[in-house]
């Protein structure tokens, strides 16, 4: 099966924590800190593989956690790292930040990486803190959480030229013709429910990747039948081919039916519609050379500035024309670096991070809040009286007694800090 959206929840391994330990070898009678560094946690990284084309394995696996960085001992031994997963995933994927649209990574090339959850840091132990003034620390560090978030997976195919249409025009039959891709083919609409992929070789030096994207329906770009998913792959299309049925023996119209998914296109994004364009007035071989003439002349005066090469897919009748006029256009246009790039979904901005700040609340009490204030939170091995003294310490310089009085604290008021609760007095 074709999957090519995916959202799975992502959370980095915690950090290992810090120890505290002094040396008790024999002969060393006042030994100093001994205590060694927690691991880091393991991340959570996505590597895109061009082995790849669909996202079915996140259908079944929603959940990934690194794995935990070991914990300190003494001896200054530091705890091992916790060990990345690597997850792999198609050429053309690109990864969002589930809760708020932000694009984390466009995954394009073969073996880019992008780290979507980090591992924790691991915590200090005691050999860390020695300094002149304190000889001998009594207290270490935890390691940090690793970050977690969901994040989505949206797979875009990359291909040079798109074959687009409305079902049952021949598209599935054109690339079978053209390239060595062998979709399923039958005569009844929507026989083609996920893309089809075909490297077209049209020497020894020239190739080129051929995109049959499922039929289109009026109203894809509101989401009508599958139109976002299939509209999606059409996005990196560098050159699309409108493939009509110009034999009209199932009552449609080559003109209006172009004319449509030019609106779909539009509708979806404006740049679509200013791609490069050509168009293959197929299953003329059923039509009679007067009527054949009636249809192309009518296409082509509705269409003046789209090259329009006619032909049967099923014979093989104009097909190389077409392949060697794909070409040339490809060769004229400029490298795929230079291409405009894609218009960025709507993204909500993160608010500005500040250390900390001061929430008051009902009954005369104060909670100091903030990234900075849990992350030192985490750290603090509040069970050890040196690690409490560290921990108010560092909350005086960072200015917190300051901030509770600019805020209006009084004397007697309750403060809330992480897990500590106390009666503020100057």
């Amino acid at each position: 099966m074709f999957y090519d959206y995916a959202k799975v929840n992502v959370q980095g391994g915690n950090g290992g924590n810090g120890i505290v330990a002094f040396r008790r070898e024999k002969y060393v009678p006042k030994g100093g800190p001994a205590g060694g560094d927690g691991g880091d946690g393991g991340s959570i990284i996505l590597r895109a593989d061009e082995g790849l084309r669909t996202l079915i394995d996140f259908r079944y696996q929603t959940h990934y956690k690194g794995e935990r960085g070991l914990h300190g001992q003494g001896s200054k031994q530091h705890g091992k790292g916790g060990k990345d997963i690597i997850l792999r995933v198609p050429v053309g994927t690109l990864v969002r930040d589930a809760a708020n649209n932000r694009l984390l990574a466009d995954l394009r090339v073969q073996g880019q990486e992008v780290v979507v959850a980090k591992g924790g840091r691991g915590g200090r132990g005691n050999a860390r803190f020695v300094n002149s003034i304190h000889r001998a620390p009594a207290y270490a560090e935890n390691g940090e959480p690793g970050e977690e978030r969901w994040i989505t997976l949206e797979l875009k195919l990359l291909a040079d030229v798109g074959l687009v249409g409305f079902p049952n025009v021949g598209k599935s039959t054109l690339i079978a013709q053209v390239s060595a891709a062998r979709p399923k083919i039958a005569n009844y609409p929507f026989t083609t429910l996920e893309p089809n992929l075909g490297v077209v070789r049209v020497d020894a030096a020239h190739s080129f990747v051929l995109a049959d994207v499922p039929g289109l329906v009026s109203g894809a770009a509101e989401g009508a039948g599958l139109g976002h998913r299939f509209l999606r792959h059409v996005e990196r299309c560098r050159v699309l081919v409108h493939v009509v049925d110009a034999s009209g023996l199932e009552g449609r119209d080559p003109v209006e039916d172009i004319r449509a998914i030019q609106h779909e296109l539009e509708a979806y994004a404006p740049k679509l519609a200013r791609k490069k364009a050509v168009i293959f007035a197929n299953k003329t071989d059923l039509l009679s050379e007067e009527d054949k003439a009636a249809v192309l002349s009518a296409i082509e005066a509705a269409f003046p500035d789209l090259p329009l090469f006619a032909g049967s897919a099923a014979t093989g009748e104009g097909s190389q024309a077409l392949v060697y006029a794909l070409k040339d256009l490809l060769e004229a246009l400029p490298p795929v670096s230079e291409e405009e790039e894609e218009e960025a979904a709507p993204v909500i901005p993160e608010p500005a991070q500040r250390p900390f700040w001061v929430e008051a609340h009902e009954g005369n009490v104060w909670a100091v809040v903030g990234p900075e204030i849990d992350g030192l939170v985490q750290r603090t091995q509040f069970e050890r009286d040196e690690g409490v003294e560290r921990f108010m310490g560092i909350l005086d310089g960072m200015g917190v007694e300051k901030a509770l009085r600019k805020a209006g604290i009084q004397e007697g008021d309750t403060v809330i800090i992480g897990p500590m609760e106390f009666d503020y007095f100057e």
